[in-house]
C-alpha cells in the first residue's frame, strides 16, 4: 500500500473515530429526561452533569495538550476513546448521583484527550493547502455524529432508557480497539524524545496565562466567543420556543435538526472552497457577524418557517466559523500544535460553562436577552477580529 493511501485510510480512521465519539454523546440525549425521572433527579442536577463534562475537559485540555506532544497523537486517541466507553459504561449502569457525576467527570477527560489529539493528528498528516478541507470534514463528524446520535438514540432506547449509554460505550470501545490496532503515530521517536526531554509542565492557570500573550490569543477569544454564543443560542432554544410560540418537542427537534443538516453540508461542500477564495480570517469577520445579525433576528420571528429559517442561517454561520478559527489557529501554530489544539479545546469548554450559566439567568429576567446579550458578544468580537492585525500564516 503506497504511503499516500496510507495517510488517507488514517485520516479517514481518526474522522471516523470523532464521528463515532459524538454519535456516542448524542445517543443519550433523548433519554435524559426520562433517565432523570427515574432516578428523582432536578433539573438543576441534570444541568449541573452537563457543566461537570464541559468543566472537566476545561481543566484537562492545557495538560492534555502537553501530553499530546509528549505521549504523541496515537496513544491519546486510543485512551480518550476507551476512557469514553468506560464513562459511558458507568453512567449507564449508575444508581446514585456520584456515579454520574464520576462518569460526566470521565466523559470530559476522555474528550480533552480526543479533540487535541485529533486536532493535531490532522495538522501532522496534511499540508497547509488542503488541511482546511480536512478540518472542514472533521467538524462535519462532530456535526454529522450529533445529528445521527438521538435519532438512534430514540430507536435504541425501545429496548430501554439505559440502552443508548451500553451502545455508546460499545461503539467507542470498537473504534478504540480498531484504532489500537490500525493508526499509524505521526511523530517520530525522536520527535516524542524531544517533547519529552523539554519537560513541559502545564496547569489551567500556567497555560491560560500563556495563551493571553500569546500570538494566539485573538482566535481563542473567537472560540471562547463561537462556543458561549452557540451555548447560549442551543441552551435558550428549547425554553424560548416554548414560552413564545408553544412549540411541541418534535417543532423543535425538526427545526435543530435542519439547521445542522444545512450546517453540514456547508462544511463539506463549501467551506474549503470559501477558504480558498476569501482565506481564514475573512471568512471569520462575515461568519461572525451573520451569526450575530441572525441571532438578534430570531428575536422578532414570529412563524414557525421564519424560525427555521433563521435557525438554519445561524446554525450555517457557526458550522463554518468553527473550522474556519481550528483552520487559522493550525496554520499560526508552527510546532505548537498540541498547546495550540489544547488552548482551542480550554476556549471552548470556558465558553460552553460561562454561555449557559448567563444565558439562564437572562432568560428569567426577559426571554430575549439572552439572545440580544449573544448578538452583542459576537459584534463585539467581529469587531476585535477586524482590528486585530494577527500574526502571518502560511498558505502552503
Amino acid at each position: 500500500m503506497s504511503k499516500f493511501n496510507k495517510e488517507k485510510i488514517s485520516l479517514g480512521l481518526v474522522l471516523f473515530n470523532l464521528f463515532i465519539a459524538y454519535v456516542g454523546i448524542g445517543l443519550v440525549v433523548p433519554v435524559m429526561p426520562s433517565f432523570a425521572h427515574e432516578l428523582h433527579l432536578s433539573g438543576g442536577t441534570v444541568g449541573y452533569l452537563i457543566s461537570a463534562f464541559a468543566f472537566a475537559q476545561l481543566l484537562m485540555s492545557p495538560i492534555t495538550g502537553v501530553w499530546v506532544d509528549t505521549l504523541g497523537r496515537k496513544r491519546m486517541i486510543v485512551l480518550g476513546l476507551f476512557l469514553f466507553s468506560f464513562s459511558e459504561l458507568l453512567f449507564g449502569f449508575g444508581n446514585q448521583v456520584w456515579v454520574l457525576f464520576l462518569s460526566r467527570i470521565l466523559g470530559g477527560v476522555s474528550d480533552a484527550f480526543i479533540m487535541p489529539a485529533v486536532i493535531t493528528y490532522i495538522a501532522d498528516r496534511t499540508s497547509l493547502k488542503n488541511r482546511a478541507k480536512v478540518l472542514g470534514y472533521q467538524a462535519a463528524a462532530i456535526s454529522g455524529g450529533f445529528i445521527i446520535g438521538p435519532g438512534l438514540g430514540g430507536f435504541i432506547a425501545e429496548i430501554g432508557i439505559r440502552a443508548p449509554f451500553f451502545f455508546a460505550a460499545g461503539f467507542a470501545f470498537i473504534a478504540a480497539v480498531f484504532s489500537l490496532f490500525m493508526l499509524e503515530e505521526t511523530m517520530s521517536k525522536e520527535q516524542l524524545m524531544k517533547h519529552r526531554s523539554e519537560k513541559k509542565k502545564a496547569n489551567l492557570i500556567g497555560e491560560l496565562k500563556k495563551s493571553v500573550h500569546s500570538a494566539y490569543f485573538a482566535p481563542f477569544l473567537i472560540v471562547f466567543v463561537l462556543s458561549f454564543g452557540l451555548a447560549v443560542y442551543e441552551m435558550m432554544f428549547s425554553l424560548f420556543m416554548d414560552a413564545k410560540f408553544g412549540f411541541t418537542a418534535k417543532d423543535i427537534a425538526v427545526i435543530i435538526t435542519v439547521g445542522s443538516i444545512l450546517g453540514v453540508v456547508a462544511q463539506i461542500a463549501l467551506f474549503e472552497k470559501l477558504v480558498n477564495i476569501f482565506g481564514e480570517k475573512k471568512l471569520i469577520h462575515a461568519m461572525l457577524l451573520i451569526a450575530a445579525l441572525f441571532i438578534l433576528a430570531t428575536i422578532f420571528m414570529n412563524s414557525y418557517w421564519s424560525i427555521m429559517a433563521v435557525t438554519s442561517i445561524v446554525f450555517f454561520a457557526c458550522d463554518l466559523l468553527r473550522p474556519a478559527v481550528t483552520t487559522l489557529l493550525s496554520k499560526m501554530a508552527g510546532e505548537h500544535q498540541g498547546f495550540v489544539a489544547g488552548m482551542n479545546s480550554t476556549y471552548t469548554s470556558l465558553g460552553i460553562i460561562v454561555g449557559p450559566a448567563i444565558g439562564g439567568i437572562l432568560f428569567d429576567v426577559n426571554l430575549n436577552l439572552p439572545y440580544m446579550f449573544a448578538a452583542v458578544v459576537l459584534s463585539a468580537a467581529f469587531v476585535m477580529f477586524m482590528i486585530w492585525k494577527g500574526k502571518a500564516i502560511k498558505t502552503q
